[in-house]
């Protein structure tokens, strides 16, 4: 302590005026570096308690003690003894984390706001570049990837001058910031966006920093659990991670998002600025491809676990886990994406997106698969199972916007599927051959091929939709040739093994039933049908005897076009349950039968 002390008491005793209105405020660093050469005796502690205890009985006295992480026990003990010894002073102390004094008032400053960090951005940008003219996006899209942080927002700005647009720039920040530097700020560590985040690493002890790398493989967020699973090794035992979690997370390098003690276990974002340092610390060290593939392995697990909750009926439960995970199983992907990939992480991420069938058909994400598949697929090392699978997949995904390609892929899928002798996958096959003649207007053929795949894939069936869902798409498809037989699949689709425990195939043939009512002429049934199941869509309840329905955007827009169509005098519409992508459900009238 001694040589912070005698800093703080050559503050005090060599700021003898007042400052504005009488109040004095002094600061530490007003001292020379306490580094450099001394010719004179340093004051004591003792000086600087007796010229304190002195003023503080005239006047307020703040004291600042400015950037103390690198003495923070120290600094604690100091600031405890000056309470003491003057309890007149306040001290006002900037640091990485708090002291733990029992009277310490902690404010956690947070990254600046949308707008602030774009006032900033534009300011500093002025100085830089005084031709600068940037779109409002551009200058929004790269204080969102800096996420506010205000020193990163400064050293941005400066690179302008030497960037072709703000798009570029946007786009070279999305791949990194720990290049952004300038010569300009006068601390050394501000200088470079990696120095500030390296001198935070350097206070961290050697566990702390193991994990802070090893966890900078992580996307989006995550809990100690899976941290744990990742990090341990090494000379990091699984129970240190926890802790080291925490003081990661009082160091501001980590975003704790959920609040300690809560119903949920805590979890933990990392900072873009400190992932993209970790990274960087993870591959300088080796373990990059450990970490990897320990990510791979349990996002695949991840993948497997939502899909057997989807089909025990807990659909809201894991239409949530895939929701919580989406950053890192895109992450996932992306790894296996590598052309240095091995061909087991490329194995893993095509299993895990076939697995998601659910979230990319039935919860609106269609976009995001097809990308996905499209970088896979290519990789795949054979016409297996998996493979034959993911292409199914891709055929479903593609059939509404691009059926050409859905068509090529069903032929691949079908020599693979017969040969395999799997009822299932043809008669997925099949439904998605419905989807398509339905695309083109031929509800007969559509018909058809609806029935074959509710005939074909057996009940219970994982990684597909259910019989009940081509029985519902059967119904819509048969109403206006056979309203009779419309009305008997519908049913059929509502009484099918299971099928309350699948709160998608309900919502489906609860809508085909609407529908079939509708054409037959039963205006007043199918209204109330409608806005029962709709009902069941907005609850965050569920209803007796219903399951948990998770949020089912697709027939949630069909049950909407339904009920304005009977409030209407238009020919009745329909949508079949395919995925919807960015646009709405495309819809049939009679001008296309």
């Amino acid at each position: 302590m001694g040589a912070l002390a005698a800093r703080v008491a050559e503050a005090v005793l060599g700021s003898r005026g007042a400052g504005a209105g009488g109040r004095r405020t002094v600061g530490a660093g007003a001292v020379p570096d306490a580094r450099g050469a001394r010719t004179k005796a340093r004051p004591a502690l003792a000086d600087v308690v007796a010229a304190l205890r002195g003023t503080a009985g005239r006047r307020p006295v703040l004291l600042l003690l400015d950037d103390a992480d690198a003495v923070r026990t120290e600094c604690a003990g100091l600031v405890q003894r000056l309470l003491m010894d003057v309890p007149g002073v306040r001290v006002l102390v900037t640091c990485r984390q708090a002291l733990g004094l029992g009277e310490e008032r902690v404010l956690r400053l947070a990254p600046l706001a949308p707008d602030a960090a774009v006032e900033l951005f534009l300011a500093r940008a002025r100085d830089a570049a005084p031709g600068f003219r940037a779109e409002p996006a551009s200058v929004a899209r790269i204080c969102r990837v800096l996420e506010g942080l205000p020193l990163a927002v400064e050293l941005a700005a400066g690179q302008l001058e030497a960037e072709p647009s703000a798009w570029t720039l946007a786009d070279r920040l999305e791949q990194g910031q720990c290049w952004l530097a300038a010569p300009g700020p006068a601390l050394r560590r501000h200088r470079s966006l990696r120095s500030a985040v390296g001198a935070a690493y350097l206070l961290c002890e050697r566990p702390e920093r193991a994990v802070w790398s090893r966890s900078s493989v992580f996307q989006g967020a995550f809990t100690e659990p899976t941290a744990a699973y990742l990090c341990a090794g090494a000379g990091v035992a699984p129970h240190q991670v926890s802790t080291c979690l925490a003081q990661l997370a009082a160091a501001g390098v980590l975003e704790t998002l959920d609040e300690p003690g809560g119903l949920r276990p805590p979890r933990y974002r990392m900072t873009r600025a400190a992932r993209d340092f970790g990274a960087e610390r993870l591959s300088a060290a080796g373990e990059f491809e450990v970490a990897v593939e320990r990510h791979v392995l349990h996002h695949r697990r991840l993948a497997e676990v939502a899909e057997h909750l989807w089909h025990a009926g807990d659909q809201r439960q894991a239409a949530r886990l895939v929701r919580d995970n989406a950053a890192d199983l895109t992450a996932l992907v992306e790894y296996a994406s590598r052309p240095d990939a091995p061909a087991a992480q490329v194995t893993a991420a095509l299993a895990t997106v076939a697995d998601l069938w659910f979230w990319w058909t039935v919860h609106d994400h269609g976009e995001e698969g097809r990308a996905h598949l499209a970088r896979l697929l290519p990789r795949a090392s054979a016409d297996d199972h998996l493979t034959a699978r993911a292409r199914w997949l891709a055929a479903w995904l593609h059939a509404p916007r691009d059926p050409a390609t859905a068509r090529a892929l069903l032929g691949q899928v079908w020599p693979v599927a017969v040969l395999a002798g799997d009822d299932a996958l043809i008669g997925w096959v099949a439904h998605v051959q419905g989807v398509l003649a339905w695309e083109r207007g031929d509800a007969r053929t559509a018909a058809e091929c609806f029935g074959q795949a509710a005939d074909t894939v057996p009940v219970f069936a994982p990684g597909g939709p259910a019989p009940a869902v081509s029985l519902a798409a059967l119904a819509v498809a048969q109403a206006r040739t056979s309203p009779g037989a419309a009305g008997r699949s519908a049913r059929r689709a509502l009484s099918s093994p299971g099928v309350r425990d699948d709160a998608w195939a309900t919502a489906l043939a609860r809508y085909a039933r609407a529908y079939t009512d509708h054409h037959q002429g039963h205006t007043a049934r199918a209204w109330h049908r409608a806005h029962r199941t709709l009902a069941t869509l907005d609850t965050r309840v569920p209803l007796p005897g219903t399951p948990d329905s998770p949020d089912i955007p697709s027939v949630r827009a069909s049950l909407h076009r339904l009920l304005a169509d009977i409030e209407s005098p238009r020919t009745p519409r329909a949508t079949v349950p395919a995925p919807r992508t960015d646009t709405a459900m495309p819809s049939r009238t009679s001008s296309r039968r």
